[in-house]
C-alpha cells in the first residue's frame, strides 16, 4: 500500500461513508456496492470467488447469515475447489515473477497504458507487500507508516497475498514512500535521485530472482550436494505447506462457521448508544428491574450474611433518624419500617413506586391512643371504643429513594471492610502478629473514612508482611520493594536502631490517642527516660544517614509523628474535632483580588469567614461555588478550629509528662515538637477530607433541589377546559412571534386534544395599538381561525420582550370580538360559555424540541417555529408527556442557578427518580404507547422497566398483535402463543401502573385492570365490591362461574353502584386481614374503593399557570440576581426627546431617563449629546418586572457605584478589614495606571470588563463578539468572542494614528495582521476565525468533550480495531482558539497530541499553514509519516 492511498480526497469511501447499518433487531444490514468508485473492487483474481458467495452476500444484504454451501457438497468437490484456487494463485504467482523489472520497463516503453492500468491498480488495491529479508525483520509495510488508512483492509486479501511472491518495489522507494502522499502534488525527480533508484532497483533485482534459482540447481550455479546440504541444513521452503492450507481453510470457512453479530460489524461506541452491547442485552433479559441491575452491577460479587444484613437496616436508620428530627417514641418504629423497606428492596425486589403504592401500610406507624372519659356522660357503656387510632407517617417517597442509594453505600462499605479484612486474614495465615487495635476498631466502623483510616494503619504497621501474603496467597513473583516509598522508610526506622528513641518518648502513639479520646480523663500517664534524648540518641548513632545524634532525633520524631498521624482512634478524635468545632473561611489569592470585583457572582464570598458546618448546611450551592472559585484559583477555602487553642493545650496536657526537672523538660519539648508535627499532617488530611464529604453532601442537596423544582414541574395536570373535569385533555392554539424580529411572520399551530396537528399558519402582524395601524387581514385571519376551531385555550410564548406585546394584543382582539369559549354544562345542568382563555405557556420544552432531530423526524414539513409552537400545544396538553420526551437532554433545562456544578451523572440520577414517581403516579395506557411513539416515553419511567426492557415491551405487544387486552398477557402464554413482554419479577413490579382501558362489551375485559389495584389484590377488589352489592358467598361463585373472575366487578360498574362501596367499613376488614394472614392492607383498601369510584383518577396538581416573574425571566433570560435595582448596565439610546431619554437594555426592556437623571452642566440640548443607536452605561434605579419596563440615571456619582445586593454578613463573618485593605490597594492601582472610562460609537462597543463580556456572550451564539476597553490603555482595545461553550478569546488591538486619544486609530494592528477600521477587524478576524471553527467542529473526525474524553474515544477504538491507527480533533479550553489532534497508531502505541492554532482564514500546525481541514488532515499525516521514517531510519 503507497502512502496515497491515505489521501482523504482520493477517491475512495471512507469508514463512515462506507458504514453498515443495523436496526433495532440486531439484523445486519450491510449495503450493496459496486466497482464503480465504491468499495466492493472489481478484482479479476477473485471473480471465481465472488461468484461463489454471490448468494451469501445476497442473504447478509437481507439481515441473515448462510452457511457456506461447502457444508452440502461432497468432499471431493470442496477438495477440488481448494486445488483449483490454489492452481490460480500459483499461475498469478508464476506469471510475476516471470516479469522482472527491466521487462515491465521494456513493456512500458512500448505500451505506456500498461504501467497506467498498473499504477492505477496499485492504488486502488491495498494489499500487503512481501519485502526483503531486511524489512520483514523490522517494521512491517504498512504499520506506523501507514497509520491513518481510511480503509481498512481486508483480512482475506491478506490471507491470499502473504503467499504470493509479488514483485518488490526498490528499498529506496518504499522507504521513501511518502514522497507521492499529497495526490495533487507532481514532484520531478532529478537525475541523481533517478540513477540512485535505477542502483535501488539492481539491488533489489537478485533478491528477487533468488526464489526461483534455488529451485533449480542448475540455473543456480550449485551441485546438487550443494543444494542437498541446504535443504538439509533449511528445508525445502514445503515443510509447513500443512500449517498455512489449515490458515486457508479456516479462512474459508470462517464466516460459514460463526454468525456475524453487531460487534462484528459496528463499533463500541455505536453500540453502546443503541443499547445493543452484550452488557445491555444482559440487562434486557434478566428478570429484574433494570434500574437494580445498573445500580448494583458493581456490587454482584457482594453476598452479605444475615448479621451484615441486619446491621444495615440499623446503619442506615442511625443515618436517617438525625435528618428526620423524630420523637423518641417513634426511633423503634423507624427502625422496623426501615427494615421492612430494605426487605421488600432486596428480598422482594419491588422498586420504590411498587413499596409506595402497594406497601404503604408499612410506612406509616399506627397507635391506639386512649381517650379521656366524658365525665358528663352518664350512660357509657364499658365496652363503648375508649381510644382513638392516630398514624404517623415515617417514611415518604424520598426517603424510599435515600434508602435506595443508602443500600447502594452500605454494599460498597460492607465490600471495602471484607477487603480489609481479607488482607488481614492473610497476614495472620503467613504468621503475622495479632493486631490488638485493629481488632478492636474494625468492628466500630461505620463510615468509609473510618475504614480508609485502618486500612492507612494496617499498610503502615504490617506493609512488608502484607506484601509477603499477597506474593504467597496470588501465587505471584515478589516484586522488589522500593526504598524509596514512604511506607518502606518508616519500616527502616521500626527495625533499626533508631526506634529505641521513640520507645523512650515514654507512652505510644495508641495511648496518647486513646487519653486524647477520652477528653480530659487521662488513662496513660507519661514516664520520662533517667536519659536526656540527645544521650539516647547518640548511644543508636551508627552508619550513614544516621550517622549524628541531630539526625537520629529528626527521623524519631518523624517516626512518632507518623504512628500519631496514622492511628485510627487520633483520626477518630481529630475527625469529630472538625466537624463539631470546624469553621469555613474564604481567602482571595492575588489572581481573585483584582479579577472579583463587586460585579462578579464571587463577590458574595471573597471575605467570607467563620461559617459552620450549619451554615454551609443552609447554603449548599454557596459552598459549591466557593469551591469553583478554589478551582479557578480565584480563593482558598481553609477550614480551622474554633477554640484551636485549648483544644491544642488539651492535647499537649495528654502527651506530655508532669515531672518537673531539665530531662524532663527536654522530653516535654520534644513531645511538643512531635505533637506539631503530626497536628500539621493530620491538619491536612482532615481538610481535604472534611472538604470532600461537605462537597458530596452540597451536591446532592443542590440535585435533591433540581428535583423537587422538577417535581414541581411534573406535578401538574393538562390545562383543564371549563366546564370539563380535571385531566380533560384540551384543543390547543398555539402562537409565537419567535425573535420578533422586523419582518417576522407571526407562526401558529392548532392541536387536537388527540395530538393531530390539521392546521398550522402564519400571520403578519397582530399589532393592536395607538399609533399602529392594524393589519386588518391577519386580525381577521385569527378571529375566523378561533370561530371555526373553538379552542380551549390560546397558548402564546416567545423568546424576547415582544411577545408580552403579543400577548397583550391578543387578549384585546379575543375581548373586542367577542371570542368564546366552547359551550359547556354548568352544576344547574344550563349550557354555557366564557371568554376565550389566553396563557403564557412555559417553553423551556419547545426551544429544546424545535431543532432537535427528534421533531425534524416527527414534522419534516414543519418550519422550526411551527414545531416551536406544536411543543407548546403539547405542554398544555400533558407536561409529563413533554419533559419524558426530552430523554437525556432533561438535564439542559435549568431548575437551579448552581445545578451545573453538581455531576451530571449524579443529577440525571435525582432527575429521573423525579419522572419515574410521576409516571407511576399517573400510569400509562400500554396500549396507547404500542400505538402512540410519543406516548411510549414514558415507558422507561415505569416501575420495574427502564429503556431497554421499555424497547423489549414494544415489540413483543407487536408481536402479538398490537394490542394488550389483559395484564397477565404481558408474562406471555404458550398455550394463547403470546410472547413474553417481561418475566414475572418484573411484571409484578409495572402491573399496577400499566392500565388497560376498560370495554364492557368485551366479555374478557377486566375493569381491575384499568385501576391501580395491583393483581395480587384483584381478590380484595371483587370481596369489596361482592359486599357492596351484598352478595352472599353462593351468589358470588355462581356469578364468577358463570362469567369469569372478573364479573362481580363488572357487575357492581354495569349497575353503577360504585357509591355503595362509601358505605362499607373496611377499617375492620383491614384488622381482619392483618390478624389473619399478617398482612397489612388498610391503605390497600382504601386504593381500592377509590379507583372503583373513579378508575386512574387525576392525581396532578391544576395545571400552573405562569407568575410574572417566571414570565420575565422566559422572556429576558434574565433572575433577580442578573438583573436588579443598583446595576449599572450598557444601554441603547432609542429616541432623543426634548426632557428625557428612551433607551433599550439588551434584553429590549424599555428605560426611560428623566432629565433630572442625566448629567448636563453646560445645560446642552439633549439631542446635541445624545443621539439614536447611541451606547452608554446607565443604572438601574427601579425595575418593574409585570411591565417589562425600569428607571435609569446616567448621574456619574451614580454609575461609578454600582450596587449589588449581597446578603447582610456581620462582623465575624465577614473580613471587612481585608476588604477596606484591598480596595485602597485597586484604587492606588488604577491611579497609576490612570484608567479613564471610553465610549465607542460601535454596536458590538460594550463598557464590560473580561468577565462581564464573558456572562454577557454566555447566552449568545458562538462567534458573537464583544469590543470593549483595554486594561493596556488608551491606545488599545479588547475584543472578546465566543469560541464555544464557556471558552472565549481575548484579542489584543493596538490602535495607531489615532485623531484623538478617545478615537479609534486609523489602523488597528492585531499581532501580525493589520486592519483600517473596526468593521474589518470583525468581518475579515473575528467571523474568518469563526468559521474555521464552525469548520473544524462540523468535521466528522472532530470529537466533543474534553481531551480526556477524546483519548479515551481514541483507546477504545484501537481496543476494537487493534490493527489500525485513528486520529481525532477536540478543543482546547485552556488555550481558547486552539485545538488538539490527537493520534494514536495502534493498540499498542501511546496516545499523543499536537496543538492546532485558528488564525483568520487557515489553521496553523507546527509553524505551517492549512487553508482548511482537508489539507490539514493531509498535511498531518505526511508530517507524522516524515517522523515516522526518521525514526526508522
Amino acid at each position: 500500500m503507497s502512502m496515497r492511498d491515505l489521501i482523504s480526497g482520493e477517491a475512495e469511501l471512507d469508514d463512515e461513508e462506507n458504514e453498515d447499518s443495523f436496526d433495532e433487531d440486531g439484523l445486519v444490514k450491510s449495503k450493496e456496492v459496486n466497482g464503480n468508485g465504491n468499495s466492493r473492487i472489481d478484482d479479476s483474481s477473485e471473480e471465481e470467488e465472488d461468484d461463489d458467495d454471490e448468494e451469501a452476500a445476497q442473504a447478509i444484504r437481507e439481515g441473515f447469515i448462510v452457511e457456506e454451501e461447502e457444508d452440502d457438497e461432497p468432499e471431493e468437490q470442496r477438495r477440488k475447489r481448494r486445488k483449483d484456487k490454489k492452481r490460480r494463485r500459483a499461475e498469478r504467482d508464476a506469471e510475476q515473477e516471470i516479469l522482472d523489472d527491466e521487462d515491465l520497463d521494456l513493456i512500458g516503453e512500448n505500451n505506456p497504458d500498461y504501467l497506467r492500468a498498473e499504477t492505477i491498480q496499485q492504488s486502488k488495491f491495498k494489499r500487503l507487500k512481501r519485502g526483503h529479508k531486511e524489512d520483514r525483520n523490522g517494521a512491517p509495510y504498512g504499520g506506523l507508516a501507514s497509520m491513518f488508512d481510511e480503509d481498512e483492509e481486508a483480512a482475506q486479501d491478506y490471507g491470499e497475498d502473504r503467499r504470493s511472491l509479488v514483485r518488490q518495489e526498490p528499498r529506496g522507494q518504499q522507504s521513501d514512500e511518502f514522497a507521492d502522499f499529497i495526490e495533487e502534488d507532481e514532484f520531478s525527480g532529478d537525475e541523481e535521485e533517478r540513477i540512485r533508484q535505477e542502483e535501488a532497483r539492481e539491488v533489489a533485482r537478485p533478491r528477487e530472482k533468488l526464489f526461483g534459482t534455488l529451485a533449480d540447481p542448475k540455473a543456480s550455479g550449485l551441485d546438487e550436494e550443494t543444494v542437498q546440504l541446504l535443504e538439509d541444513v533449511f528445508g525445502d521452503g514445503n515443510d509447513y505447506n500443512w500449517v498455512l492450507d489449515q490458515e486457508e481453510e479456516a479462512e474459508d470457512g470462517d464466516f460459514a462457521e460463526r454468525e456475524i453479530e453487531l460487534k462484528d460489524v459496528f463499533e463500541p461506541s455505536q453500540l453502546a448508544e443503541r443499547l445493543l452491547t452484550d452488557e445491555d442485552n444482559e440487562i434486557r433479559w434478566t428478570d429484574e428491574p433494570e434500574r437494580f441491575q445498573i445500580a448494583r452491577r458493581q456490587y454482584k460479587h457482594i453476598s452479605m450474611t444475615e448479621a451484615e444484613s441486619r446491621e444495615e437496616s440499623g446503619w442506615i436508620a442511625n443515618f436517617m433518624i438525625p435528618e428526620k428530627g423524630l420523637a423518641p417514641d417513634l426511633v423503634e418504629p423507624f427502625h422496623k419500617a426501615v427494615a421492612k423497606v430494605l426487605e421488600f428492596l432486596i428480598t422482594d425486589g419491588v422498586e420504590v413506586p411498587f413499596i409506595f403504592q402497594n406497601r404503604k401500610d408499612y410506612l406509616i406507624h399506627t397507635s391506639k391512643v386512649p381517650l379521656t372519659p366524658d365525665p358528663h356522660k352518664q350512660d357509657a357503656s364499658p365496652d363503648e371504643i375508649q381510644y382513638v387510632i392516630v398514624k404517623k407517617k415515617l417514611l415518604n417517597e424520598n426517603d424510599l429513594w435515600d434508602i435506595f442509594e443508602l443500600d447502594l453505600k452500605f454494599r460498597a462499605f460492607i465490600d471495602k471492610r471484607h477487603t480489609i479484612q481479607a488482607t488481614y486474614k492473610k497476614l495472620l495465615k503467613t504468621g503475622g502478629p495479632r493486631d490488638e487495635l485493629f481488632a478492636e476498631m474494625i468492628p466500630l466502623a461505620v463510615t468509609m473514612e473510618e475504614l480508609q483510616d485502618l486500612q492507612d494503619y494496617l499498610h503502615f504497621q504490617h506493609i512488608s508482611r502484607i506484601k509477603d501474603a499477597e506474593v504467597l496467597a496470588g501465587g505471584a513473583k515478589p516484586t522488589q520493594r522500593r526504598p524509596g516509598s514512604q511506607n518502606a522508610h518508616f519500616e527502616s526506622l521500626r527495625s533499626g536502631r533508631v526506634y529505641a528513641l521513640v520507645r523512650a518518648f515514654g507512652l505510644t502513639a495508641e495511648q496518647f490517642a486513646q487519653n486524647a479520646l477520652r477528653e480530659n480523663r487521662r488513662q496513660y500517664y507519661t514516664e520520662d527516660p533517667h536519659l536526656k534524648p540527645e544521650d539516647i540518641a547518640d548511644a543508636a548513632i551508627g552508619e550513614a544517614p544516621y550517622n549524628s545524634s541531630e539526625k537520629i532525633i529528626t527521623a524519631a520524631k518523624q517516626m512518632f509523628a507518623e504512628e500519631i498521624t496514622m492511628s485510627p482512634k487520633m483520626r477518630k478524635v481529630m475527625r469529630k474535632q472538625y466537624y463539631t468545632t470546624g469553621l469555613f473561611s474564604c481567602t482571595r489569592t492575588d489572581k481573585g483580588l483584582r479579577k472579583i470585583d463587586r460585579d462578579h457572582p464571587y463577590y458574595e464570598f471573597k471575605y467570607l469567614r467563620n461559617q459552620d458546618f450549619r451554615a454551609i448546611a443552609r447554603q449548599p450551592d454557596l459552598y459549591l461555588r466557593m469551591l469553583k472559585a478554589e478551582e479557578e484559583g480565584l480563593v482558598e477555602v481553609k477550614i480551622t478550629l474554633d477554640g484551636e487553642s485549648e483544644f491544642r493545650r488539651r492535647l499537649k496536657e495528654d502527651i506530655c509528662s508532669d515531672n518537673y526537672s531539665d530531662t524532663a523538660e527536654a522530653w516535654n519539648k520534644l513531645r511538643e515538637e512531635v505533637l506539631d508535627l503530626a497536628l500539621r499532617k493530620l491538619h491536612r488530611i482532615m481538610m481535604k477530607s472534611v472538604k470532600e464529604q461537605m462537597k458530596a453532601k452540597c451536591e446532592l442537596e443542590v440535585g435533591k433541589t433540581c428535583r423537587e423544582e422538577l417535581i414541581r414541574r411534573l406535578d401538574q395536570a393538562p390545562y383543564k377546559p371549563e366546564g370539563m373535569p380535571i385531566g380533560t385533555i384540551p384543543r390547543v392554539l398555539t402562537i409565537s412571534n419567535g425573535k420578533a424580529n422586523r419582518g417576522d411572520p407571526i407562526h401558529w399551530a392548532w392541536v387536537e386534544e388527540d395530538g393531530r396537528i390539521p392546521e398550522t399558519g402564519t400571520f403578519k402582524d397582530l399589532s393592536i395599538a395607538d399609533n399602529v395601524r392594524p393589519d386588518v387581514e391577519s386580525v381577521n385571519a385569527f378571529v375566523e381561525l378561533v370561530q371555526r376551531r373553538k379552542p380551549d385555550v390560546v397558548g402564546v410564548s416567545g423568546f424576547t420582550v415582544d411577545t408580552r406585546m403579543l400577548f397583550d394584543n391578543l387578549r384585546v382582539i379575543i375581548k373586542s370580538k367577542h371570542l368564546r369559549s366552547p359551550e359547556f354544562d354548568e352544576d344547574n345542568g344550563e349550557s354555557t360559555d366564557i371568554e376565550l382563555p389566553i396563557v403564557m405557556v412555559n417553553d423551556e420544552v419547545a426551544r429544546l424540541y424545535q431543532n432537535s432531530p427528534r421533531a425534524a423526524k416527527e414534522h419534516p414539513a414543519f418550519s422550526p417555529m411551527i414545531r416551536y409552537c406544536v411543543a407548546l400545544a403539547r405542554y398544555l396538553q400533558n407536561p409529563l408527556k413533554e419533559y419524558a420526551s426530552l430523554g437525556p437532554d432533561l438535564v439542559s433545562i435549568s431548575f437551579h442557578p448552581s445545578q451545573s456544578l453538581v455531576p451530571q451523572e449524579r443529577l440525571v440520577k435525582l432527575l429521573d427518580t423525579a419522572m419515574v414517581d410521576m409516571v407511576n403516579l399517573c400510569g400509562v395506557d400500554i396500549n396507547e404507547a404500542a400505538a402512540d411513539p410519543y406516548t411510549s416515553t414514558l415507558l422507561p419511567f415505569v416501575c420495574g422497566l427502564g429503556p431497554r426492557k421499555a424497547t423489549n415491551v414494544l415489540k413483543a405487544i407487536n408481536t402479538n398483535g398490537g394490542t394488550v387486552k389483559s395484564r397477565e398477557e404481558l408474562v406471555g402464554s404458550v398455550e394463547k402463543k403470546k410472547a413474553q413482554a417481561v418475566g414475572p419479577l418484573v411484571w409484578y413490579n409495572c402491573a399496577s401502573f400499566l392500565y388497560i382501558e376498560y370495554d364492557g362489551a368485551e366479555g374478557d375485559s377486566d375493569y381491575l385492570d384499568n385501576t391501580r389495584v395491583h393483581p395480587e389484590d384483584y381478590d380484595l377488589g371483587r370481596k369489596v365490591a361482592a359486599d357492596a352489592l351484598e352478595l352472599d358467598e353462593e351468589d358470588v361463585s355462581a356469578e364468577m362461574d358463570e362469567n369469569g373472575p372478573g364479573a362481580i366487578v363488572r357487575k357492581l360498574i354495569k349497575e353503577d353502584a360504585q357509591e355503595k362501596v362509601y358505605d362499607l367499613i373496611l377499617e375492620e376488614y383491614a384488622e381482619q386481614i392483618e390478624r389473619n394472614f399478617n398482612q397489612r392492607k388498610g391503605s390497600t383498601l382504601e386504593t381500592i374503593r377509590s379507583e372503583l369510584q373513579t378508575p386512574f383518577e387525576e392525581l396532578r396538581q391544576p395545571f400552573a399557570t405562569m407568575s410574572s416573574d417566571e414570565i420575565f425571566t422566559m422572556l429576558t433570560g434574565e433572575a433577580s440576581n442578573s438583573l436588579y435595582r443598583g446595576l449599572v448596565v450598557p444601554v441603547k439610546v432609542i429616541r432623543v426627546l426634548e426632557d428625557e431619554l428612551l433607551v433599550q437594555l439588551d434584553n429590549r426592556i424599555q428605560g426611560r431617563i428623566d432629565e433630572r437623571e442625566i448629567h448636563n452642566p453646560g445645560s446642552q440640548a439633549l439631542r446635541d449629546i445624545y443621539f439614536p443607536n447611541m451606547i452608554i452605561p446607565a443604572k438601574i434605579l427601579n425595575l418593574d418586572r409585570k411591565s417589562f419596563a425600569c428607571q435609569l440615571t446616567l448621574l456619574p456619582e451614580q454609575v461609578s457605584r454600582p450596587e449589588r445586593p449581597l446578603p447582610y454578613r456581620h462582623g465575624d463573618d465577614w473580613d471587612e478589614a481585608l476588604e477596606l485593605a484591598d480596595k485602597e490597594t485597586l484604587r492606588e492601582k488604577n491611579t497609576v495606571t490612570g484608567r479613564t472610562q471610553r465610549v465607542i460609537k460601535h454596536p458590538l462597543f460594550k463598557p464590560f470588563n473580561a468577565t462581564q463580556a464573558e456572562e454577557y456572550l454566555g447566552s449568545l451564539a458562538r462567534g458573537d463578539a464583544v469590543i470593549r476597553p483595554s486594561s493596556k490603555g488608551m491606545d488599545h482595545l479588547a475584543v472578546t468572542w465566543k469560541v464555544s461553550d464557556n471558552i472565549y478569546q481575548h484579542i489584543d488591538v493596538f490602535e495607531i494614528n489615532k485623531e484623538t486619544e478617545f478615537s479609534v486609530g486609523k489602523k488597528l494592528i492585531v499581532g501580525k495582521y493589520t486592519y483600517s477600521d473596526l468593521d474589518e477587524l470583525i468581518v475579515n478576524h473575528v467571523k474568518a476565525m469563526t468559521r474555521k471553527v464552525d469548520e473544524m467542529m462540523l468535521h466528522d473526525k472532530y470529537q466533543s468533550g474534553s481531551k480526556t474524553d477524546c483519548d479515551n474515544w481514541l483507546s477504545k477504538y484501537s481496543e476494537a480495531n487493534p490493527k489500525r491507527s485513528v486520529y481525532a480533533f477536540c478543543i482546547d479550553p485552556k488555550h481558547p482558539g486552539y485545538f488538539f489532534i490527537c493520534f494514536k497508531a495502534g493498540i499498542n502505541a501511546p496516545l499523543g497530541s499536537w496543538p492546532v492554532k485558528v488564525v483568520p482564514q487557515a489553521f496553523e500546525m507546527q509553524k505551517n499553514a492549512y487553508p482548511d481541514m482537508r489539507a490539514l488532515c493531509n498535511g498531518f499525516k505526511i508530517m507524522f509519516g516524515s517522523m515516522i521514517n526518521g525514526k526508522k531510519r
